[in-house]
């Protein structure tokens, strides 16, 4: 049953005979790995008649401890038929895989290795002769992105200001081996600005030095004709404003508009509004000419109870009507840089189960960590809706009511990391009160049982403070009260 795989079947009687003749081959020889059944799937049924690879980009992450193999996510990057890939460091075994291919590639200088390269021209040179020259031109290295939401992490301003010399370094060795075809540049949240809405009032940050930060920046992607990388999630506008923005309006559909009262501006979806807001802030900076490329953006396809929105249907819509309107022909631009192309990376390639945070941080994957797809996918635009399989009906558009309870996940783990989720959880504040010899919750004595009071307890009183239901992959939200007995669990009421 190929639908089981989420995968749209159009394709020729002559080629399904030849593929399912490649089946009993693989059968045959005993390959029953599921990457490599996901492999043959993508190429073979989900872009049998495309001939071209998109330019649309894919954010390749990997804080998790279950994806499959460079190798084989190489693989799926080029049957998806992406244009470029981005990693978040120089991975050389990433690196070398990507040679001889059609990919463009986007590389970063880590956050913790800005200093380094700031310090002094020979340290950035050594940089360069690591994690470049070793692989340039074969693997078409196109951006190097020194480091990532620099200006997003306010306890470490120091950093801030390492960040222009950084990049002048880069740029400054890679000069010096007559390199002119990559960009240098860094990606911005857009927590970056102080005001957003409506887009003709975008103004960068106040705590963001004009003199000393913005102004060489911005002189530095003029001059080097780069891009202003932007990390750009009108999920989170939309899903902390749902009673002034429509859902429709946040995944490109619907017919409803937004005049820019300064502007005049006619806007049709969110992502237009908040990319204009950066053009309207370094316009305010005199500075018009600099395009906008899009690090990142998506739409997540899970996350937790009171994420509202985060669901395989609206992942889907959001992302397939981005492509479309991202690899139009000619190219649609925005309201206030019409007809310009838009070099976008959607994030992200895989679920990534290791990363911290809500729900919603560890599910933004276009495919299972196994390499099936999430949902129906084309990276070119150019599938119908029609033709896809149709999507799972979203169930949680709308905010959840009732009392939630953070207990131990259902997954295998090591007892040793649960112990130790146990004694932070009991560390504040008498969280774990009830668990102690003879009180109500002390029965019965077992560490999962222990883990699922402390882990409600310690959510329920720390959450409004911004604390998780995570504990390190350990802990899951759930609606089925543990309470028994005597024993109450603590618990969140939304």
């Amino acid at each position: 049953d190929i639908s089981k795989f989420g995968i749209s079947l159009h394709i020729k009687h002559s080629n399904l005979l030849n593929f399912f003749g490649i089946l009993v081959k693989m059968f045959k020889e005993k390959i029953k790995v599921e990457v490599t059944f996901a492999i043959a799937l993508l190429s073979f049924l989900l872009f049998s008649n495309v001939c071209r690879a998109s330019t649309i980009g894919v954010n390749y992450g990997r804080v998790a401890n279950n994806l499959p193999s460079p190798y084989d996510s190489i693989e799926l990057l080029k049957n998806m038929k992406a244009g470029r890939v981005k990693i978040y460091d120089a991975n050389p075994e990433i690196l070398r895989l990507l040679s001889g291919t059609n990919l463009q590639v986007s590389i970063m200088v880590p956050n913790n290795q800005i200093s380094i390269v700031a310090a002094n021209q020979s340290a950035a040179n050594q940089w360069v002769r690591d994690n470049v020259l070793p692989y340039y031109p074969n693997t078409m290295i196109r951006y190097i992105l020194v480091g990532n939401e620099v200006l997003s992490n306010k306890d470490d301003q120091g950093l801030w200001y390492d960040l222009i010399p950084a990049m002048n370094n880069i740029r400054n060795s890679i000069d010096q081996h007559n390199i002119h075809n990559i960009k240098i540049g860094t990606p911005f949240a857009m927590d970056i600005l102080e005001t957003s809405f409506p887009p003709s009032s975008g103004e960068f940050r106040l705590d963001i030095s004009r003199n000393n930060l913005l102004m060489p920046l911005l002189r530095f992607l003029n001059w080097t004709k780069s891009y202003f990388f932007l990390d750009a999630y009108p999920y989170f506008s939309w899903s902390q404003n749902t009673s002034s923005i429509s859902l429709d309006y946040a995944l490109f559909q619907g017919s409803q508009t937004y005049v820019d009262p300064v502007s005049g501006y006619v806007y049709t979806n969110l992502l237009d509004q908040m990319l204009d807001s950066v053009v309207f802030a370094m316009q305010k900076l005199g500075f018009n000419n600099i395009r906008v490329s899009i690090a990142e953006t998506g739409w997540p396809n899970g996350g937790d109870y009171d994420e509202i929105g985060a669901n395989i249907y609206n992942a889907a819509t959001y992302n397939r009507n981005l492509i479309r309107r991202i690899v139009s022909k000619p190219p649609i631009g925005t309201p206030a840089r019409p007809g310009l192309t838009i070099p976008t990376f959607i994030f992200s390639l895989y679920d990534e189960n290791q990363k911290v945070g809500p729900g919603t941080e560890r599910h933004w994957g276009m495919l299972h960590p196994n390499g099936r797809p999430m949902y129906d996918i084309d990276l070119t635009g150019q599938t119908l809706d029609s033709e896809f399989i149709d999507l799972p009906q979203p169930t949680n558009n709308g905010p959840f009511h009732g009392k939630l309870w953070c207990v131990v996940t259902n997954d295998t783990m090591n007892e040793m990391d649960l112990g130790q989720a146990l004694e932070f959880a009991c560390r504040r504040n008498g969280t774990c009160d009830d668990i102690s010899p003879g009180k109500s919750c002390y029965q019965p004595v077992s560490i999962v049982s222990h883990a699922n009071y402390a882990f409600s307890s310690y959510w329920a009183k720390y959450k409004e403070d911004g604390e998780t239901c995570y504990f390190n992959g350990l802990a899951v939200q759930t609606n089925v009260d543990p309470s028994h007995g005597s024993c109450k669990f603590p618990y969140v009421s939304l």
